[in-house]
């Protein structure tokens, strides 16, 4: 028989995996479940690079240990498959995003299941299916006939609400949501009102409602984007400036489940940074809400009341004496509303008409910077007076009132009062625009320098509350702000509800329609409202939304729909629920399914996704079990987030040269010339010991292009060198394949080289991220084709712990085929026939498999993938020391490495005689630890702590046996120095000593 051929073998085994569907779950089993679950892939047209797999790797291997542990494993994937990128290419070209989209899981499905991957392919899923979205509208349409009750705690159809409103009106109704958008009538006025008006009245309570809201408008790629997606005022996609604009936006009201969500993650075992981020995420904050009534400077300077008051959220009421200004967001419309009329009252004088003109111009700008951007950026200090100024309710004082974009209009109320002695944010405004800092606590320490946010001494320059402790302080204002009528304790939330509309095409149509200018849900039986045929994939030419363009696209022939679509979250803030029940077309999983399957089990996926997918996530399935639909508290109980795998970046480096030529009125066009990287010191000039080398190189070069040009003289001078990034495939061993490199682009084709003494040419390397920018990417393809699958997959485990950010480097996967060759000549010695044998096994081959058996066991219950490789790599060198060809070792061996090496496993099981295809329901091997018992010990014999000799005991031996023995030996009368022994100490199992 031929050796260890991966490609042959792992084909044929994928081909009858598919053939016999050998890794389809049962919904309905006496076995206990197990479900694992790959984050949801979006099919990039790039494909998978080497980093991609990494976690699917991960979970492939628990999902096959599982199996062979008894249980009953769903392992599925699908595709996340409505998106941007789709979209861009299709307005670019012309294709409908569902033809590039299906390309790209053709892609996806063909490298997938050529690393062996144990997927139920039965159960595969995208979200771009009308049969899959029809249950991403139905739930949206649920969401938006649904209110949240704080008085259960919990979502409610609205029906409940409607009847409240018929029996008392809306007088005592506590409801999520913001109370000012709201409108008080009686039970009387509720019956007397129009179908219109009681849709109107019931809009502010529901879960998904619409709303003005300030959104991050990308006019050249026609969408919102998210703030994820915005960097430096630019997409991230395409580079298109995004400016700040308030549009009509649909809204999901996850600020109602904020506790929730917060209480929920003390069950979950992920990782604490994940549980943290969406704490902070969430950003829960107790303290107090404080009204500063508005005034402004007349003409004559003196102050004038206005009727708005400005409402600010404080965690740190008791710093109200040190406030000095008050700054607000500058989307408000507040902010220019005010600026306005104080430049008016103060008859637009100079300073004032100076004054409003800098405070347009500072909005203007503010606003089209992201939020993200906002909130990072600590260190540039800017903001605008506004003109008119707020009373301190306390110290009766008149602060003025700034704008600046380190204040947010969607975080607390869009206003902050400034205490810089206590803030370092209000700090540093008040010290770029030279305001006031007043300490507040004896305590405060250097003040001229930085902010002290101390709670430590007593008050001071703080009113009634001067000398009181921060406990007594706040206690007291708490008091004075109720009593005086002025604020009141208040808990507030960093998170904001999620926006749900993109103005797009390629995403679900939200199933919503309209009449009489209101809102209407789809009715539940015409679902799936099914994305409409259009011309072109962009806005229309007066900026409606790619859907606009649709002909005779209405709801019953005569209400126009609306023509935003979901955003890319929301077909895969379920998917795991659907993958439950796939094929079910009366429900969105069948309550069998669900009630056996529950929640996913183990969850792989990135740390990027913290406060985006699993927040909106757990958001919906939460919703979800408030109406009765699932039953699990929570969608995903164990998380782990895999770590990155980094490119080996290579670099060629190019000599920027000075040339002299002659003759010749113009500058020829020279070739590029590249060094050598081990001719370069570390300040990118020439070695100071290749300076001549380098020189006759260059010499060389100017004399050969001197006649292919006939020139009569070209001479270069180095002026040192540069890095340009290369295809790595270019490269093997740092050495760089010279003609690949010429071929790769026209300006190559040239190109000189100055190689080493070697004749070789080194490239410089770096770790980064893999992109197709840095062109690190390694294909996997390339990989199985050269090694093989199972070759790829224990090698990407052995880099290093999962959760870890690992370098990759092609040249490791020699040693890793190479590990496989050695294990397949355990059972075909010399790469011959099968030469497994049924002797019986001798203790150490027993010693070997079970250590091994132990340590596989371990690893893989903690997901410590790497050193299980290693652990199989020490086995199988000890049974090739051994040469062990025995089955009561080699079959549970194969068992061992199976989750691994799944297509070797499975040829080799095979090939013992088992059924094909069968390994996956083999018992897993038992580790019994009488095998691993010593039968003898090696005792160190010391004298005064000195080791002189090694004796070897039965394990069994007692103390006392062993001191009788070592007395008897001639080691004292060796190394005592004629002395006697004053005591012989013996440790058990470890070592003795003669004390003399």
């Amino acid at each position: 028989m031929p050796g260890y051929n991966p490609q042959k073998i792992e084909k044929e085994w994928q081909d009858f995996w598919q053939a016999h569907q050998t890794f389809q779950a049962d919904n309905h089993s006496d076995k206990p479940k197990y479900y694992v679950l790959d984050m949801f892939p979006y099919p990039s047209g790039a494909g998978l690079h080497v980093g991609h797999p990494l976690g699917y790797i991960a979970s492939d291997i628990v999902a096959r240990y599982k199996r062979l542990r008894g249980f009953n494993v769903l392992h599925p994937m699908g595709f996340d498959s409505f998106g941007l990128p789709a979209e861009q290419y299709a307005i670019q070209t012309g294709q409908h995003p569902a033809i590039t989209t299906e390309q790209n899981i053709s892609t996806y499905i063909r490298q997938l299941s050529a690393l062996g991957f144990s997927y139920d392919w039965s159960r595969e899923i995208r979200t771009s299916d009308p049969a899959y979205y029809k249950w991403t509208q139905w739930i949206f349409l649920k969401l938006f006939n649904s209110w949240y009750n704080l008085d259960t705690d919990q979502a409610e159809p609205l029906k409940t609400l409607l009847a409240k409103f018929a029996q008392s009106g809306s007088a005592g109704i506590r409801a999520a949501g913001d109370e000012a958008e709201r409108h008080e009538f009686t039970a009387g006025q509720w019956q007397s009102f129009s179908e219109k008006q009681r849709l109107q009245a019931v809009h502010p309570y529901r879960l998904a409602y619409q709303q003005d809201t300030y959104v991050n408008w990308c006019p050249g790629l026609g969408t919102v984007l998210s703030n994820d997606e915005v960097k430096d005022g630019l997409s991230e996609r395409g580079g298109f400036p995004v400016e700040r604009r308030l549009m009509p936006q649909w809204n999901l009201r996850i600020t109602a489940y904020a506790d929730r969500l917060l209480a929920g993650l003390d069950q979950l075992d992920w990782p604490d940074a994940v549980k943290e981020m969406q704490r902070n995420w969430i950003g829960k904050s107790q303290g107090a809400s404080v009204r500063f009534p508005v005034y402004l400077r007349d003409a004559s300077g003196e102050m004038k009341p206005q009727p708005e008051e400005i409402e600010v959220f404080t965690t740190r009421v008791d710093t109200i004496f040190g406030a000095t200004f008050l700054v607000l967001a500058p989307e408000l419309d507040l902010t220019l509303a005010l600026g306005e009329r104080a430049a008016a009252q103060a008859d637009y004088s100079p300073a004032a008409s100076r004054t409003w003109s800098e405070l347009q111009a500072y909005v203007k700008t503010a606003v089209n910077r992201s939020e993200r951007e906002r909130q990072t950026d600590v260190k540039t200090v800017s903001g605008a007076p506004t003109g008119f100024y707020v009373q301190n309710p306390f110290t009766l004082e008149y602060v003025p009132v700034w704008t600046a974009d380190y204040v947010l209009a969607g975080y607390g109320t869009g206003a902050v009062m400034g205490v810089p002695s206590g803030d370092q944010r209000d700090w540093l405004f008040a010290t770029h625009f030279a305001l006031p800092i007043r300490q507040v606590l004896d305590a405060q320490q250097n003040l001229d320098q930085q902010a002290d946010p101390t709670k430590e001494g007593r008050y001071i320059n703080s009113g009634f509350i001067t000398g009181l402790t921060y406990d007594e302080a706040t206690e007291q204002l708490r008091l004075r702000l109720r009593a005086n009528r002025v604020g009141e304790p208040k808990v507030t939330y960093r998170i904001r509800d999620a926006i749900f509309g993109r103005q797009r095409y390629w995403g679900e149509p939200i199933p919503i329609y309209y009449k009489d200018g209101v809102a209407y849900g789809v009715a539940e039986a015409d679902l799936p409202l099914v994305l409409p045929e259009i011309d072109a994939y962009k806005p229309t030419e007066t900026g409606e939304p790619p859907l606009a363009r649709a002909q005779n696209w209405k709801y019953k022939g005569q209400y126009d729909y609306e023509l935003s679509t979901m955003p890319g979250w929301a077909g895969s803030s379920w998917y795991y629920l659907r993958y439950m029940d796939p094929h079910n077309a009366e429900r969105f999983v069948g309550e069998e399914a669900e009630a056996y399957w529950q929640n996913v089990d183990l969850y792989l996926g990135g740390a990027e996704h913290a406060t985006g997918h699993l927040l909106y996530s757990r958001f919906w399935h939460l919703f979800l079990k408030d109406l009765g639909l699932v039953t699990a508290p929570e969608p995903f109980q164990k998380l782990i987030n895999q770590g990155m795998i980094l490119g080996r970046s290579s670099f060629v480096r190019q000599m920027s040269v000075d040339t002299t030529w002659h003759p010749g009125d113009t500058e020829p066009k020279f070739p590029k010339i590249f060094i050598s990287s081990d001719l370069i010191d570390d300040s990118y000039q020439v070695r100071e010991d290749k300076l001549e080398y380098v020189k006759k190189q260059l010499n060389d070069i100017g004399d050969k292009i001197a006649n292919k040009l006939q020139l009569n003289h070209v001479r270069f001078s180095s002026n040192g060198v540069f890095n340009r990034h290369v295809e790595v495939s270019y490269v093997e061993n740092d050495i760089l394949n010279i003609d690949k490199f010429k071929a790769w682009r026209p300006e190559n084709k040239d190109a000189e080289f100055i190689r080493n003494e070697n004749n070789e040419y080194l490239c410089d390397w770096e770790i980064e991220k893999m992109s197709k920018s840095k062109h690190n990417v390694v294909n996997p393809d390339d990989l199985v084709e050269r090694y093989g699958a199972d070759a790829l997959r224990m090698y990407e485990m052995f880099l290093g712990p999962l959760e870890q950010f690992k370098p990759w480097n092609t040249n490791g996967m020699s040693g890793v085929a190479g590990f496989l060759k050695k294990l397949w000549r355990l059972y075909h010695p010399q790469d011959g026939p099968l030469a497994v044998t049924d002797a019986p096994a001798e203790p150490a081959e027993l010693k070997a498999l079970h250590k091994a058996i132990r340590k596989v066991e371990e690893d893989i219950e903690r997901f410590s993938f790497n050193t299980t490789v290693s652990a199989l790599m020490i086995t199988v060198n000890e049974l090739t020391a051994l040469a062990c060809h025995k089955r009561a070792i080699l079959e549970p061996l194969v068992v061992l490495l199976s989750p691994y090496a799944p297509h070797l496993a499975e040829e080799l099981w095979a090939e013992l005689g088992h059924a094909p295809g069968s390994i996956s329901q083999a018992p897993y091997p038992e580790f019994r630890e009488q095998y691993l018992v010593e039968d003898t010990v090696n005792y160190p014999v010391a004298v005064n702590g000195k080791v002189r000799e090694q004796l070897q005991f039965p394990a069994a031996a007692t103390a006392a046996e062993i001191e009788a023995a070592v007395r008897a030996t001639d080691i004292l009368a060796r190394f005592g120095e004629g002395k006697e022994a004053k005591k012989v100490i013996v440790v058990p199992g470890r070592m003795v000593n003669i004390v003399v």
